[in-house]
């Protein structure tokens, strides 16, 4: 929704999100590396353009993407064509990924330390088909509703098949090219087009079949790559070897100077990078299903936020971040203890996580059809304990030595367990978690930290060793999440219909009770039966002289009271208490009227007694109820009731 509360409420969450990465950056400049950054202005308004870029991004999912992808999603269930939905997937996915900027940076870092072996533009065709195809994939289980964990382990058998054959320069690149395939902008696209599927499908559960495509989207890219690495280390002749320059040189030229053409062309980058996909959903919208968008200036409004967000967040990551995270990889690298290296990967790999926009959404997204049951900011926190241990183990396996592979072996291992312990609802989450943890703020700190260590370690490769960190960032958050489910399975936690249900059943029991206990047994006089309720009786009394017993009994009808009892009477004052021993065995000469009512009458009952006979003024006599139970014999007509 569009509004000004919405968008403060986003911006709260935003600078609350980026606090952590301002206090790890604080923390190791000041602590550890014992000097203050020359640029700290620069890094302190940028980091403010983040904030706000953020807010402003996410609530442009809100108003535009979520929405016309879980649209096109429904108008494609509803037609029934599943070629066409198939061929839309397909496109979202390579039209997506082929722009993506981090896939562009790790593919050209790639061709750069290949020895002329890997073609960048090759590269990133192979990598952004096998996400059209995982996309492919994904919907057509979602349509023949098979369990996404058959798919997953599937894939898991391909991807160690793959790498026993892979050359080992090839195998780290292919593992973190299944986490930077999905970016910012296509993630929660994907994500709503998979939700919208399961949620108009009969049969289909949007939390058990919903989730699932980021997952496929992840993990193809790691089979693909490592069968194009096969094929040109067999095919393809070593050229002159290019030295990879040092990453304090590249930290120096990418440093961006910020003035109006440089914004400008960042501008122009981020829009580059969505009207592809804006594209692909106007032409399947208008030339395929020739039907016009619903609100389509909310959702226009919806794309330019997200553009205008997106562009802000990095440009506000490139003046606070980058610049001061990758000179800190670097620097780290000079210290003999790996224990601050582990340190520093754990910690920025959980503060860069908690900030990542795409996991934003997605656990937004999570929260919402799973009614609540899933604490949106709970799972962030596991997501991003998953990627801290993640890259803190990379870094370990960096600094000590060690062939990923079967790093990567036993958490696919660990995985596969968890699948088969996790309660269901849980599972899909989990796997698409490990794509949306590597993704616009993630990538280049966590891509410069791996190389940084790589070039800087004696006897390590950065083909071989530098790449590998992106893909232990996106396999632990699958392990942490799944645990999350089983914890919150284990202690009983329940969705917002859950609880509904069971305060409903508490209720129902309560009345089962109550009823068979026939507390207030009325016989209808229309009906002539008689019936058992559930209903508050009360009892009003009015003690007024015998001539004022009519005006009473007048009041009482016409207020509400369907029956009276009456009885004589016989009341003293205050003064005659004084000398009541020649008054005991007076004639009684008041009205003892009673009268046996719903409780909801008796303030209306009493206010026009007291009203006619002027009780509270000049008039005599007294009123008052009490509540009633165990109610035998009363007779009401069926309007009563």
């Amino acid at each position: 929704m569009l509004s000004i509360s919405t968008f403060l409420q986003l911006l709260k969450e935003s600078f609350r999100d980026l606090l952590p990465i301002v206090l790890v950056i604080m923390f190791f400049q000041l602590a550890i590396i014992q000097s203050v950054p020359e640029n700290w202005l620069s890094t302190t308004i940028g980091l403010a353009i983040v904030g706000v870029g953020l807010a402003v991004f996410l609530l442009g999912l809100e108003v535009g993407i979520f929405p016309v992808g879980e649209g096109l999603a429904s108008e494609f269930a509803h037609k029934g064509s599943t070629f066409w939905i198939l061929i839309f997937g397909f496109m979202i996915g390579f039209g997506t990924t082929i722009a993506e900027p981090a896939l562009i940076v790790i593919a050209d870092k790639a061709a750069s330390i290949s020895a002329g072996r890997i073609d960048a533009t090759l590269l990133r065709i192979v990598v952004a088909f096998s996400v059209g195809f995982a996309i492919v994939l994904g919907v057509w289980r979602i349509i023949k509703g098979h369990p996404i964990h058959y798919y997953i382990i599937a894939g898991y058998i391909l991807v160690v098949s793959a790498t026993a054959f892979a050359p080992k320069e090839i195998v780290g690149l292919a593992y973190d090219l299944g986490g930077v395939t999905t970016s910012t902008v296509t993630v929660p696209l994907v994500a709503a087009l998979g939700i919208g599927l399961a949620s108009t499908i009969k049969g289909r559960n949007p939390v058990l079949d919903g989730f699932g495509l980021i997952a496929f989207a992840s993990l193809t890219p790691m089979i693909f790559v490592q069968f194009y690495g096969i094929a040109v280390y067999q095919l393809v002749d070593a050229s002159n070897t290019v030295v990879m320059p040092p990453v304090i040189e590249e930290i120096e030229a990418i440093t961006m100077q910020f003035d109006f053409v440089s914004i400008v062309k960042s501008l122009f980058g981020v829009i580059t990078d969505v009207i592809p996909i804006l594209a692909i959903i106007l032409f399947f919208q208008y030339a395929i299903l020739k039907k016009p968008i619903e609100n389509i200036k909310s959702v226009m409004i919806g794309f330019g936020l997200v553009i205008l967000g997106l562009d802000a967040f990095i440009v506000g990551l490139e003046m606070g971040l980058f610049s001061v995270g990758e000179t800190m990889a670097f620097e780290l690298t000079h210290f003999d203890s790996g224990l601050i290296i582990y340190s520093f990967g754990f910690f920025i790999g959980f503060s860069t996580t908690m900030a990542e926009p795409a996991l934003t959404a997605i656990a937004r997204k999570a929260k919402e059809i799973s009614d609540g049951k899933i604490n949106d900011f709970i799972l962030r926190i596991f997501v991003a304990l998953g990627v801290a241990i993640g890259i803190a183990l990379g870094s370990y396996r960096i600094v000590v030595g060690g062939e990923i592979v079967y790093y990567i072996m036993a958490g696919y291992m660990f995985v596969i367990v968890l699948t088969f312990l996790a309660p269901k609802y849980i599972i899909p989450i989990a796997y698409d978690s490990g794509g949306v943890t590597t993704s616009t703020v993630t990538v280049p700190l966590v891509a410069a930290l791996g190389l940084g260590l790589a070039t800087n370690i004696e006897g390590r490769d950065p083909l071989i060793d530098g790449f590998g960190l992106i893909a232990f960032a996106s396999l632990f958050p699958m392990i942490t999440v799944m645990l999350y489910g089983l914890i919150t399975e284990k202690i009983g936690v329940k969705g917002d219909s859950e609880k509904e249900e069971i305060q409903l059943n508490e209720l129902r029991h309560a009345l089962e009770d109550v009823n068979n206990m026939e507390l207030s047994t009325i016989t209808v006089s229309d009906a002539n039966s008689r019936h058992s309720y559930l209903m508050s009786f009360s009892a009003v009394h009015v003690i007024v002289p015998q001539d004022k017993q009519e005006e009473a009994l007048i009041a009482a009808r016409d207020a509400g009271a369907k029956g009276v009892t009456i009885m004589s009477a016989h009341g003293m004052g205050l003064a005659q208490m004084e000398n009541f021993y020649n008054r005991l065995y007076s004639e009684e000469t008041d009205a003892n009227l009673m009268f046996i009512t719903q409780t909801k009458n008796v303030d209306k009952i009493i206010k026009e007694i007291i009203t006619r006979l002027d009780i509270t003024g000049e008039g005599r006599g007294i009123t008052f109820a009490y509540p009633v139970s165990h109610i035998k014999g009363l007779r009401l007509k069926l309007d009563d009731l």
